[in-house]
C-alpha cells in the first residue's frame, strides 16, 4: 500500500513539495486545505511561505485542531522554515523581539523569524544533519532554533559569520523542524528521514 502524504496548501510553496515528493518517491500526495483532508494520510509537510499568514489561514479553517489530533494520532508532521515556526512553542523575530502571531505549538523548540537576514541574505551552503548526513540546505529568509527542550533536540547546527552557532533542524518523536527549503533542492536523504517516521 502506497504512502500518502498531505502538504498543508494554504500559502506558500506547497507545490515545490508535491512535486519533490512525486518525483522522488512516486507518492500518493493530497493538497490539505481543510481537517477533513487530514483522513488517511500517514505524514503532513508544513511548507515554506508567510508564517503569520499560513497561521492566521490555519486558525481560520479549524486545522489546528486538526493538525494538533493528528499528532496526537502519532503522525509524522515536518515544517520546513516558516513550518518550522508554526510547529514551535515560542516565536519572537530578530528585529522585534516578541511576536503575537498564530502558532501550533507542538515542539518544545524556540524559534528565531528572519534571522539571518531578509531575502537579500538568502544562501546555500551544505549541512551535518545528525542521522542524516550531508544535505544541501537553501536557507530564504530562514528561522533560526535557538532552544530545545526535552523532548525535542536539535539535530543540526550551522556555523554562521554573523549570527554564530544556532540550531537548524531538530526533532521531537514524529516531528520535525527544519529551517531551510529541502523542496528546492529535493533533498532526497531528508525526505527519506521523514517518511521513515510513518509507522508501518
Amino acid at each position: 500500500m502506497k504512502v500518502r502524504v498531505g502538504v498543508l496548501a494554504l500559502q506558500g510553496d506547497f507545490l515545490e513539495h508535491v512535486q519533490a515528493l512525486r518525483e522522488l518517491f512516486n507518492l500518493d500526495v493530497v493538497l490539505v486545505k481543510c481537517s477533513s483532508h487530514l483522513r488517511d494520510l500517514d505524514a503532513l509537510i508544513i511548507p515554506g511561505g508567510e508564517s503569520t499568514t499560513i497561521g492566521r489561514l490555519i486558525k481560520f479553517k479549524g486545522l489546528d485542531e486538526g493538525i494538533t489530533d493528528f499528532v496526537k494520532g502519532g503522525m509524522p508532521v515536518m515544517g520546513t522554515c516558516a513550518g518550522a515556526i508554526l510547529l514551535a512553542s515560542k516565536v519572537v523575530d530578530r528585529v522585534v523581539g516578541e511576536v503575537n502571531q498564530p502558532i501550533l505549538k507542538l515542539m518544545n523548540i524556540t524559534v528565531i523569524r528572519n534571522i539571518f537576514g531578509r531575502q537579500k541574505d538568502s544562501f546555500i551552503t551544505k549541512v551535518y544533519v545528525e542521522g542524516i548526513g550531508d544535505v544541501n540546505a537553501v536557507f530564504i529568509r530562514a528561522p533560526g532554533i535557538i532552544d530545545a527542550r526535552d523532548p525535542a533536540k536539535i539535530i543540526s547546527y550551522l556555523n554562521h559569520p554573523v549570527v554564530g552557532r544556532v540550531g537548524i533542524v531538530a526533532v521531537q518523536g514524529p516531528l520535525l523542524a527544519v529551517t531551510f527549503h529541502p523542496e528546492v533542492t529535493s533533498e532526497r536523504k531528508l525526505y527519506e528521514y521523514f517518511l521513515s517516521m510513518v509507522k508501518n
